[in-house]
């Protein structure tokens, strides 16, 4: 049933995004990844949902392998979703950024951590898309922030969590698919439920 609704529940969500992106009067946009494990890892060796080692990721804030998917979440300064995109869990957050077609509203600003640093993405999305892609610096970066600017990255990137931790709090304590496309199907309606119930 909810395969045959795929490409419906698709074209709802994403005029919704298209909507909010465009009622972001602050045009401040955050980006950031969670995992979402199909297996614990104990169990990875019978997991018959996925069975490939692309799916094996690692989750550098509780500092443990999983096995899954990560989600790439864009939000506002609110914690509003406007967007997501789903790699396996072995992606890296720089190459999911590259992949993803963000379209957001030409003068806004994308803050995100240092897993997004990307100097030649900055540029492109400056020059061509007039988005400011404002990534928190390492110590060795070669285009090292104010004081200030460090701060006003920090504070931003750390407003999705609280995010992160409303979204995962609605999942159920296991989803349950028999395909993998099923079940980025209900991760989906789930993120999308949330985005939904914000707006109300």
């Amino acid at each position: 049933m909810l395969h045959r609704l795929s490409k419906v529940i698709a074209g709802i969500s994403l005029a919704l995004d298209d909507s909010l992106k465009e009622l972001n009067t602050s045009s401040e946009f955050v980006i950031e990844s969670f995992p979402v494990a199909v297996s614990r890892n104990i169990r990875i060796n019978r997991c018959r949902l996925l069975q490939e080692e692309a799916y094996r990721g690692y989750n550098a804030s509780k500092r443990e392998y999983f096995y899954g998917f990560k989600v790439q979440l864009v939000v506002t300064a609110d914690g509003l979703p406007v967007d997501c995109f789903i790699v396996a869990g072995s992606v890296h957050d720089g190459m999911a950024l590259q992949a993803m077609h963000l379209d957001l509203p030409p003068g806004s600003s994308l803050y995100g951590d240092s897993a997004y640093t990307n100097y030649e993405m900055e540029d492109l999305m400056e020059e061509c898309e007039r988005v400011n892609l404002l990534t928190q610096r390492k110590s060795n970066s070669k285009r090292k922030d104010s004081p200030a600017m460090d701060y006003i990255k920090t504070a931003m990137s750390k407003k999705i969590e609280t995010t992160f931790s409303e979204i995962t709090a609605a999942f159920p304590r296991s989803i349950h698919a028999v395909t993998p496309e099923g079940f980025l199907l209900k991760l989906v309606l789930f993120i999308f439920a949330y985005t939904i119930n914000k707006c109300i």
